[in-house]
C-alpha cells in the first residue's frame, strides 16, 4: 500500500558507451546553478551524453548493442563462464524454487515460470494436494498461451479477489515488465476474463473493489492526472458497463504528491474497509476512509501504514511517535483502532497498543487471518514469527511462533477463512522452507523445503559489527570457509542496500553459494543505516542530507574487513541494485582505492537529473530535491555521474541496466558507462533487452532477477565471471 521505491512494488513483480573529447567533456559537465536551483536540473546543452536518455532512439540502442558485444566478449569467453552459466541456469530453474502459496477461494493458488512457461501460469490446487512433493496443479491462466494470442509480451504482476467469494478477480498484467500495467476482470468458476467485464487498458494505476459492480481506479485519466513522478493522482468511481469517460471523480490530489492508492480491506467477521491513500511524499499519507455518505479523512499520523483488517481492528504501523487521546505510543509500534469506534468519530481515535519494539528490533511484517494476526519480527537482524489474537477487553494477547538463528521469516499468505498462515524461513546456508501456522496456540508444520543448492560443509556464518565514522555500531554478517586464513587475500563481495526502509535480512545464498562460496570466496550482508532493520529511526538517519552516514557506514564495514584481515582492497569486490547502485556509484567515486570490484546494477547515478527520469521525482522524500539550494548543494556532492573525475585510477566496474525499466529507468548507467569512456577509465557495460523493474526480487536485498526471467542465468554467469576476473587473482 505505500509508494513505490526505487526496487519496490506492492507484488507481486532490459543492458550498453560512448566516446567524447575529454576536454570537452570537463567544460559540457559544468554546471549553472541558479538553473538547477530553479529546478531546470541539467540542461541538454550542458551535458554531452543527454541523447542516450531517449531510451529507444535508433542512436542509442546502437550504443547499447555495441556495449553489450564487447562486455561479452570480454566475459563470455572466459574459462570459467560455461560452468557458471550452467550452474546459473541449474538453480534458476524449476528445482530452485519453492511454488509460493496464497490462499484464494478455499484453494491454494500459486503463480510459476518455468522453462517451458517462461510468462508462466497461474494455477491451483487444494492445501492437502500441496502438502505433496508434486502436486496436480490445474491451470487458471496461461500466459505465454495469451501472449501468443494476443501478440503481446505479457508478465504477471497481481490478481485482486473479490471477497468473500472471491470468484471474480482484477488481474493486472504488464506488457514488457513496466511498472504500466493493464487491468481486466476474470472470472474463476470457468477460467475465463468476463465478456464484458472491467477492463482498464495501460497505465500506472491502482485499483479497489467497492462490490461486484463498482471499483474504485486510480489512473492516467488524460491531462492532468498523472503526478509529476508518473503516477496517478486523482481517483474515479467505475460502474460496470460504464466506459472509463463516464467514471464519477471522488478524490483529486495534487500533482506533487507522490501517487494515489484505492484499497480495500475485509476482516474475518464480514466487515470491510474502502480507503483511499494519498502519499504526499514517499513518507506521508493522508488516509480517508469512503463510506455511504462520501469520503471521510482519518486523522492517523502521516508517517504511518494501513496494514490489515481483523476482528473489526483497523491494524496500523507507526513510523513516528503518536500521542493521541492522552496517550503516547512509539515510532516502530503495531496499534489498533476499533472500526465501529472509528467510523462514529473519525477525528476522535482511540487506539490500543498490539507491540512496541524494543531498541534493537523492528516489525518487518503484519498480516491479518481468520481472527489472528502474524507479524513478523526481526532482533538484531534475525528473524522471529509471533501472533497477536484479539481479547474481548479490546485488548491483545501474544505468542512466540518460531525463532531461528541466523535467519529471516516472510509472510507469504494468510487466509481469512481460517485462522491459518503460510510463513518462509531461510538463512544464508539454510535453503528456503515453508512452514504452515494455524491457530496460534498450534505449533507450526513444515510444507515444504528447497533442496540443498550448494556444498555447506565448510561453510560457516558469523555477526560483526564495525564503527562508522560517528561512532554507530553497524552489523554485518559474513560467511566464510571456516578455514579461512586472516591473510587479507580472501575474495570477497560486499553488498548493502541502504534506503527506503528496505532491511538487508539473512536469505539462502543459493546463487552466491554455488557460483563464489563453493569456490573459495567469501560473502559479506551489511546493515547499514537508511534501512529498517531497527526501525524507523535507522531508516531516518539517512535521509537527504544526512546521507552520507549511509556512504560513512558501508565504507566502515569495508575497512573493517580489512582490519580483521579477512581480505584487502585488491581482494575486495562490492554489489548493489537500484539505490543500492547509487550506494555502489557513491563509493566507486569516494573510495576508488577500496575495491578492486565494483558491481552497479540498475542504478541511480546522475542525482542532479534523477527527478527528470521516470519515476525519480516520488523519490525526493528520500533524496531530497535539486530544487532546494542546500539539498542540491549535497546531491551534487554525492552523484557519481557529476563526481567522476580526470586523472583517478577507478577499478573497472561492471555496470548493468534494463532498457524496459519505466522506474528507475537505464539512462543512469548508460550515461555514467559513457562518461568512464571519455574519461578513458576501465569498464564493462550490459543492458538487458527485455523486462523492467518488476523483474527484480527485493526478498534478497533487490539485487537478484526473479527466476524464470530468461536473462537470469546469462545476467549472473557475467556478474561471477566478472567478480573472478577482478578478485580471484
Amino acid at each position: 500500500m505505500n509508494a513505490r521505491s526505487p526496487w519496490q512494488i506492492h507484488w507481486p513483480h532490459r543492458y550498453l558507451r560512448c566516446i567524447a573529447p575529454l576536454a570537452c567533456t570537463l567544460i559540457l559537465m559544468t554546471k549553472s546553478l541558479a538553473a538547477a536551483a530553479a529546478g531546470d536540473t541539467l540542461a541538454s546543452a550542458s551535458d554531452p551524453f543527454s541523447w542516450l536518455e531517449d531510451v529507444h532512439s535508433d542512436r542509442a540502442m546502437d550504443w547499447v548493442r555495441a556495449e553489450n558485444a564487447k562486455t561479452i566478449a570480454a566475459l563470455e569467453t572466459r574459462a570459467e563462464y560455461p560452468q557458471l552459466y550452467a550452474d546459473a541456469q541449474a538453480i534458476a530453474g524449476a528445482g530452485g524454487r519453492l511454488p509460493t502459496p496464497r490462499f484464494i477461494a478455499g484453494d491454494i493458488f500459486n503463480f510459476w515460470q518455468d522453462s517451458g512457461h517462461p510468462r508462466g501460469r497461474w494455477r491451483k490446487t487444494n492445501l492437502a494436494d500441496y502438502r505433496h512433493a508434486a502436486p496436480q496443479w490445474a491451470t487458471v491462466l496461461d500466459l505465454d498461451a495469451l501472449a501468443r494470442t494476443e501478440g503481446a509480451d505479457w508478465s504477471w504482476q497481481d490478481a485482486s479477489c473479490l471477497r468473500p467469494a472471491e470468484e471474480r478477480c482484477l488481474i493486472s498484467l504488464s506488457d514488457g515488465g513496466e511498472d504500466a500495467v493493464s487491468i481486466r476482470e476474470f472470472d474463476l468458476s470457468n477460467q475465463n476474463f468476463v465478456t464484458g467485464g472491467f477492463d482498464l487498458p495501460k497505465s500506472k494505476q491502482s485499483v479497489a473493489w467497492i462490490d461486484q459492480d463498482r471499483l474504485l481506479a486510480a489512473r492516467d485519466w488524460g491531462a492532468g492526472t498523472m503526478t509529476t513522478a508518473g503516477y496517478p493522482f486523482v481517483v474515479k468511481l467505475l460502474r460496470r458497463g460504464q466506459p472509463l469517460s463516464a467514471a464519477q471523480e471522488i478524490f483529486r490530489g495534487r500533482p506533487t504528491d507522490t501517487e494515489i492508492d484505492a484499497v480495500r480491506l475485509d476482516d474475518n467477521l464480514g466487515d470491510r474497509l474502502v480507503l483511499i491513500l494519498r502519499h504526499v511524499s514517499f513518507f506521508e499519507t493522508e488516509f480517508y476512509w469512503l463510506g455511504p455518505s462520501g469520503l471521510t479523512r482519518l486523522e492517523l499520523p502521516p508517517k504511518s501504514e494501513i496494514a490489515d483488517l481483523v476482528a473489526n481492528r483497523l491494524l496500523i504501523v507507526l513510523n513516528q511517535d503518536w500521542i493521541v487521546a492522552g496517550r503516547r505510543f512509539a515510532q516502530g509500534s503495531l496499534v489498533s483502532v476499533d472500526v465501529h469506534a472509528m467510523i462514529a468519530d473519525p477525528r476522535h481515535l482511540q487506539p490500543a497498543l498490539v507491540y512496541a519494539p524494543g531498541p534493537r528490533e523492528f516489525l518487518s511484517e503484519v498480516s491479518a487471518t481468520g481472527g489472528s494476526v502474524v507479524a513478523i519480527l526481526y532482533r538484531n537482524v534475525q528473524g522471529r514469527a509471533l501472533a497477536f489474537v484479539p481479547t474481548p477487553d479490546g485488548g491483545w494477547s501474544q505468542r512466540l511462533l518460531a525463532a531461528p538463528e541466523h535467519a529471516s521469516m516472510h509472510i507469504v499468505a494468510t487466509d481469512l477463512r481460517s485462522q491459518q498462515a503460510v510463513i518462509s524461513e531461510s538463512g544464508f546456508l539454510s535453503p528456503s522452507s515453508l512452514w504452515l501456522a494455524g491457530a496460534p496456540e498450534q505449533p507450526f508444520t513444515e510444507l515444504k523445503t528447497l533442496p540443498a543448492q550448494f556444498d555447506t560443509s565448510r561453510l560457516v556464518v558469523e555477526q560483526w559489527t564495525a564503527k562508522s565514522k560517528d561512532g554507530t555500531r553497524i552489523p554485518y554478517f559474513v560467511i566464510h570457509p571456516a578455514a579461512m586464513k586472516l591473510d587479507g587475500r580472501n575474495p570477497t563481495i560486499l553488498k548493502a542496500y541502504g534506503g527506503f526502509q528496505l532491511s538487508c535480512t539473512p536469505y539462502y545464498l543459493g546463487v552466491i553459494g554455488k557460483l563464489w562460496l563453493e569456490r573459495g570466496g567469501t560473502f559479506v550482508l551489511a546493515n547499514i543505516r537508511g534501512g529498517n532493520e531497527f526501525g524507523p529511526a535507522w531508516h531516518e538517519a539517512g535521509l537527504k542530507t544526512h546521507r552520507q552516514r549511509i556512504y560513512d557506514d558501508f565504507a566502515a564495514v569495508a575497512a573493517d574487513l580489512v582490519a580483521r584481515k579477512i581480505t584487502s582492497p585488491q581482494n575486495l569486490g562490492i554489489q548493489g541494485a537500484s539505490n543500492g547502485g547509487l550506494l555502489m556509484g557513491v563509493q566507486f567515486t569516494q573510495h576508488p582505492s577500496y575495491w578492486h570490484a565494483v558491481d552497479i546494477q540498475v542504478p541511480l547515478l546522475d542525482m542532479l537529473r534523477f527527478e527528470k527520469i521516470d519515476a525519480g521525482a516520488s523519490w525526493v522524500g528520500e533524496y531530497g530535491s535539486v530544487a532546494n539550494p542546500r539539498e542540491r548543494a549535497f546531491l551534487a556532492g554525492i552523484s557519481p555521474y557529476e563526481n567522476l573525475k580526470a586523472g583517478v585510477q577507478y577499478p573497472q566496474p561492471f555496470i548493468w541496466t534494463a532498457t524496459d525499466d519505466d522506474r528507475v529507468g537505464p539512462q543512469h548507467a548508460r550515461k555514467f558507462a559513457a562518461k568512464l569512456a571519455a574519461l578513458g577509465a576501465p569498464y564493462l557495460f550490459f543492458e538487458v533487452a527485455e523486462g523492467g523493474h518488476l523483474f527484480f526480487d527485493e526478498s534478497e536485498c533487490g539485487v537478484t532477477l526473479q527466476a524464470g526471467i530468461p536473462q537470469s542465468p546469462q545476467i549472473t554467469a557475467l556478474e561471477m565471471s566478472y567478480f573472478t576476473q577482478q578478485l580471484m587473482h
